[in-house]
């Protein structure tokens, strides 16, 4: 009896990995070049994506625009990759005002894929070297950060203030109290045999959502060290990051020099895709 229960067992976490493989060639949020054709087909410009290596880590991030303007540079939230972002650098408006950067956070799309991060520190000493490379030049840059990319720019001011001129936070889960607790099922995905079983996007996704609240417990004393100008923006049909984490900002950024709150209503988290011109709209209000 013991071993035909283990037969099936063995044979269902066959059929759970060959499924898991089949959705990670799906689900990688990874953007080829032969996409990057089409998209920009038509178009005098595209981005073009470069590799460097920190801390034995290969990161990947694009580029599109004028070396000579300043710089809006775009986090992803989780899962995701650059590729979130691509519609802004078809913007003809936003071209001629601002150079685009994007990148792929640790674990997500080139940047070795399926092995996150938990470590908000760690995502920030990652991200550092490519938004330095632009600082150089005595750039403005202003960090977007989408999701999970909210509190991911906002450790990066706390971190590296003189890199950093302005924050663009989109539906940011930036409130530990407001992290919903998912740990029951979350766990057990990080462990084997079941993270090998999970989609390689979403096993990244998974570790980092794990250990999320107590990095934002981290970052409570710290949120008054953010001196740079702020914008918020958030639905109020956002049901995967509370619309409550809008006040808490509000709340903790008593230092920001300028700080605006866009609250919609009606509008859910996936605001890059549904609410771009509100996003283009800071960008410009930041220059």
């Amino acid at each position: 009896m013991f071993i035909k229960y283990s037969k099936r067992l063995l044979i269902g976490y066959i059929i759970l990995f060959v499924i898991s493989q089949i959705l990670s060639s799906c689900l990688t949020f990874k953007v080829s070049q032969k996409e990057i054709d089409k998209k920009f087909m038509g178009y005098s410009t595209k981005p073009t994506q470069h590799q460097i290596e920190v801390q034995g880590t290969k990161m990947n991030y694009a580029e599109i625009g004028s070396d000579s303007l300043p710089v809006a540079f775009f986090v992803h939230g989780s899962p995701g990759s650059w590729g979130g972002f691509i519609d802004f650098m078809k913007d003809t408006v936003l071209l001629k005002k601002v150079k685009m950067v994007a990148v792929d956070r640790i674990g997500f799309g080139e940047s070795d894929f399926g092995n996150g991060e938990k470590s908000l520190v760690v995502q920030s000493e990652l991200l550092k070297p490519i938004v330095a490379k632009y600082k150089k030049s005595g750039k403005k840059i202003i960090l977007i950060g989408h999701s999970l990319g909210g509190p991911m720019i906002a450790r990066m001011a706390m971190d590296y203030p003189e890199l950093i001129d302005n924050l663009i936070i989109v539906a940011g889960s930036i409130a530990p109290d407001l992290e919903p607790n998912e740990k029951w099922f979350r766990i057990p995905m990080d462990f084997m045999p079941i993270r090998i079983l999970i989609p390689a996007s979403f096993r990244a996704s998974n570790h980092e959502i794990l250990y999320l609240k107590p990095e934002l417990e981290k970052m409570i004393p710290l949120w008054k060290n953010i001196h740079q100008p702020v914008t918020v923006i958030q639905g109020g049909k956002d049901f995967l990051v509370s619309p409550q984490n809008a006040d808490f900002a509000e709340k903790m950024l008593v230092n920001a020099k300028g700080l605006k709150i866009v609250r919609i209503d009606t509008m859910n988290h996936f605001v890059p895709w549904s609410h771009p011109q509100l996003i283009k709209k800071a960008i410009l209000e930041g220059l």
